[in-house]
């Protein structure tokens, strides 16, 4: 933004001049204790509440990390065989008779990963690679 100053005599005035009005001026000091005191304040203040959000997700930041890294392995699963369904045959069925040294929920999981499954559900006559276990 711009302003623009008119001295009276250019605008034809030849009277006297009247004074000019008094300009604020910025003074250091002050209750503040002025430009020192401010630099000498942190530039940041960390509550109480603050710390313990930031704590929190530490945490749950390093948690995500240390679950992830479990993962890592869940994929990298080498084939052994494939296996034809049955009638009436289920997914867990197979996981106990297949792969005895898992869980049967691990068993599942490792067969769903294998074989690119979203759900539990096969049908009769599907082939399913069986992971080595």
């Amino acid at each position: 933004m711009s302003a623009i100053a008119w001295d009276p005599t250019d605008l034809g005035h030849t009277g006297p001049v009247p004074a000019r009005r008094p300009r604020l001026v910025v003074l250091e000091g002050g209750a503040t204790g002025g430009r020192a005191a401010r630099a000498a304040q942190p530039a940041l203040r960390i509550t109480r509440r603050g710390r313990l959000v930031l704590l929190v997700l530490a945490t749950l930041a390093l948690a995500a990390a240390l679950g992830l890294r479990g993962l890592g392995g869940a994929g990298a699963v080498e084939p052994a065989h494939t296996v034809s369904v049955s009638p009436g045959q289920t997914l867990s069925e197979i996981a106990s008779r297949e792969l005895p040294s898992m869980s049967i929920s691990d068993g599942i999981v490792a067969i769903q990963l294998a074989n690119g499954l979203s759900t539990a559900q096969i049908r009769a006559g599907q082939q399913l690679v069986v992971p080595a276990g």
